[in-house]
């Protein structure tokens, strides 16, 4: 399945837009969906963990019909959280949301590391269950390394050793800037990326830490994660993926939050012009 399909024809746009829904997660699924066509994205990605199912409760093909009647796409499904904690829990749980993703037409889903303290599965284990699970599935499961010094899998060097050994062709990763940042790896690997998560951190006083994981903000000229830059290289290298807005700052679509991620999506496309 192509992840990357042509941009809309706009000359000053040079970034394939979207949304992910933690960013304004108090909007309906619907007004969600309204959001992301004003931004002019190519497509949202709705979550599980905002106190709500998926779509609001809304049928998979409805919630399907919904975005496609915006010209957006379902680019991803979120999430499942400790994925490379393995039982046949976690087993029912990927298939769970496999399936929902397949129903609506949904591209992808990510599955996120264990960053507590509990005993995970050796990263290949992993990957040799997932493997059966989505072989032959019209979704693409995308793995996020988490850069906290608590989390199992901080670097995405790690992922790729792994994906290159089981399945190259199956497996995708996603790129979070924030992440990234706070990992201190260089390497970008954007041949293996599936999807692109921005989001800022602006206050100078601010330590680059997992404390402020919860307050990511929108991208602007004070942005100390290096957002346009990994873009850059990430884009340079052959990425032709979605740039998702994932902000976590509770409260910040509530503030004017419509034009200032337009505001700030353009600031980023102008500084990559």
């Amino acid at each position: 399945m192509a992840l990357c399909p042509s941009p809309r024809s706009r000359a000053h746009v040079l970034i394939r837009r979207a949304l992910n829904q933690k960013t304004c997660h108090g909007l309906s699924f619907e007004a969600f969906l309204d959001a992301a066509q004003a931004l002019g994205c190519v497509g949202v990605e709705p979550r599980n963990d905002l106190g709500r199912p998926f779509f609001d409760g809304i049928g998979a093909a409805e919630a399907a019909r919904m975005a496609q009647d915006r010209g957006l796409r379902l680019l991803g499904l979120s999430e499942i959280y400790g994925f490379n904690v393995w039982d046949d829990h976690r087993a029912a749980q990927v298939m769970s949301l496999a399936d929902v993703a397949e129903a609506s037409g949904a591209e992808t889903v990510s599955l996120i590391p264990c960053v507590d303290d509990r005993s995970v599965t050796p990263l290949r284990d992993v990957l040799r269950e997932l493997v059966p699970l989505f072989k032959g599935r019209s979704v693409i499961p995308l793995l996020e390394p988490i850069g906290f010094t608590s989390s199992s899998i901080p670097h995405k060097a790690e992922l790729v050793r792994a994906i290159d050994a089981l399945d190259p062709d199956l497996f995708r990763m996603v790129h979070d800037t924030f992440q990234h940042c706070i990992s201190g790896e260089t390497e970008l690997f954007p041949e293996l990326t599936g999807m692109v998560h921005i989001s800022g951190i602006s206050a100078a006083d601010a330590k680059l830490d997992q404390i402020q994981d919860a307050h990511r903000v929108w991208v602007d000229a004070d942005d100390r994660c290096g957002n346009v830059d990994q873009l850059r290289d990430l884009l340079g290298g052959g990425y032709l993926g979605s740039i998702s807005f994932e902000c976590t700052e509770d409260g910040l679509w509530e503030t004017d939050g419509l034009n200032k991620a337009r505001r700030s999506f353009e600031y980023i496309e102008r500084a990559l012009g």
